[in-house]
């Protein structure tokens, strides 16, 4: 997997390269995580004087560009093949956290930054797929949004940050803005940190921290506040049935996933007009959050859960055009995926661990891999025929480069790993056919449970249903087993154009 590709046409190239050099972003650049190409559209015109900008027909005041050296500055660096083009302009979509997501899974992005009075709209007809805005109001180029949104999504991608983690937790996390944070004096200018962030207590400081992030979208973004309550009604709704609903509640919990479809939402009332307890329609009819589409543009994958038919029909109707897999567990909604021309890819049993306290870990040699074990892991699961839904060769070292996955040694040797998906779930367990009957599989699992434990996740993972060795560890380990039975579903060429 090569580095993500980010170019930027632009007239001042310089600006670009000096403005993101500096940054987290260029200690990317020269580790090869990401690729910077500034193009300067100048160099692709054929006025001798190098003039890329005329008047516009109709008249009015100031400069348009114009389409040939646009359109060939466009072609020398997509060579004609389809890549997602941006154009930076007021008039565009606004620029999101979601967004950002959304184009990190991107392995290529062209950024398009115009002057004076904009840019002929032909070429912006043949070459743009998104018009995106930082905001309402107007810049002297598209130079600045341009390195807000590279920044924005380069540090989405894995191993740019230092800290694998630390893009998790950050502004606009969950719907929520970044709590306070303080450093080193305690006390400065009469104010002391708080003390509950000099305890040593972590669950009271993640605790407190919640309620500051809480306060402070709720006092600064009660736009974001209302969207956080609503969520959050979800998964007290969902949580009614945890072990059947684990999967969905971990991911909205973490963030993950948006909601594209829910019974609650149908209700039509705000957040604040709903309790715990009970939901009602607008006509009292009692919904019980039984229907729910759930994206994670991550990773393309959706869950979905249905309390009838058309439920099911109006679930299918919303998936969007790049899902690649989908995760139910109605077998109405999976033959009615696959009447779509969605194919299933296997059963599955879900299991979770509930309890809060972290599991014994017997064999010492575990830690976290990285791409020195990259090999180590395709030789013996992508190459092995191993593969579960959705993981090749790249999805391997994606993982790793998000710091999810880990390896047990023996003096010093890699005999084993597990991983944890980037849907949420535990997996990629795998030990040498050697070295098994030594309970490094339940230590790897048990490793990988509590650091999932730290991050105040609840563990939970689906194992095929004819793989009874795995049910019998899970069960040794302490997790508890859904009622329901799971099917993953994978979309095919011959879908491609029926889903919208």
């Amino acid at each position: 997997m090569s580095a993500v590709i980010f170019h930027v046409l632009t007239l001042f190239p310089e600006m670009v390269i000096q403005g993101l050099s500096p940054s987290v972003i260029g200690r990317a650049w020269e580790k090869k995580v990401i690729s910077l190409d500034a193009v300067d559209i100048r160099d692709y015109t054929t006025d001798r004087h190098r003039k890329v900008d005329d008047y516009p027909y109709g008249g009015g005041a100031g400069m348009l560009m114009q389409a040939q050296p646009v359109y060939d500055a466009h072609r020398a660096v997509t060579g004609g093949k389809k890549i997602r083009t941006i154009y930076v302009t007021p008039q565009g979509t606004p620029f999101t956290q979601a967004k950002a997501q959304e184009l990190a899974a991107e392995d290529e992005l062209v950024f398009l930054c115009g002057h004076y009075e904009g840019i002929d709209e032909r070429v912006l007809e043949e070459i743009v797929t998104d018009y995106i805005s930082i905001g309402d109001y107007v810049l002297t180029g598209g130079e600045l949004p341009a390195m807000v949104m590279i920044d924005a999504i380069a540090r989405l991608i894995p191993g740019v940050l230092g800290n694998d983690f630390s893009a998790e937790e950050e502004s606009f996390y969950n719907d929520l803005l970044e709590y306070p944070q303080y450093s080193r004096p305690e006390e400065w200018h009469g104010k002391k940190v708080p003390q509950v962030l000099l305890s040593g207590n972590h669950q009271k400081v993640t605790q407190w921290r919640l309620e500051q992030a809480r306060q402070r979208t709720a006092e600064r973004r009660p736009d974001l506040y209302e969207k956080y309550q609503e969520k959050q009604l979800l998964i007290r709704k969902l949580a009614r049935h945890k072990r059947n609903n684990i999967h969905l509640v971990e991911s909205l919990t973490r963030g993950c996933a948006e909601v594209l479809y829910s019974d609650i939402m149908l209700a039509g009332h705000s957040a604040e007009e709903h309790t715990a307890a009970e939901i009602y329609s607008a006509e009292g009819k009692r919904i019980a959050a039984e229907s729910v589409l759930l994206y994670d543009r991550s990773c393309k994958t959706c869950m979905a859960l249905a309390a009838d038919m058309a439920s099911g029909e109006a679930i299918a109707e919303r998936l969007p055009a790049d899902t690649e897999l989908i995760i139910v567990s109605e077998p109405y909604l999976k033959e009615l995926l696959k009447q779509r021309g969605y194919k299933v890819l296997g059963s599955y049993i879900q299991v979770l661990y509930t309890r809060k306290e972290a599991l014994p870990v017997k064999h010492r040699e575990i830690c976290r891999l990285t791409m020195e074990h990259y090999p180590y892991v395709c030789r013996w699961y992508c190459n092995d025929g191993k593969c579960g839904p959705g993981i090749d060769d790249a999805y391997v070292r994606e993982r790793i480069q998000a710091g999810a996955m880990y390896g047990a040694f023996i003096e010093g040797s890699q005999v084993g790993f597990v991983g944890i998906h980037s849907e949420g779930s535990l997996g990629m367990l795998f030990v040498e056919e050697s070295f098994r009957g030594q309970g490094i599989a339940s230590s790897l699992e048990a490793y990988a449970v509590n650091r999932m434990l730290e991050k105040g996740w609840t563990p939970y993972g689906h194992i095929s249903a004819g793989n009874t060795a795995s049910v019998k560890l899970q069960e040794k380990l302490g997790f508890y087993r859904a009622e329901k039975n799971y099917w993953w579903l994978e979309k095919t060429l011959a879908n491609s154009t029926l889903i919208c």
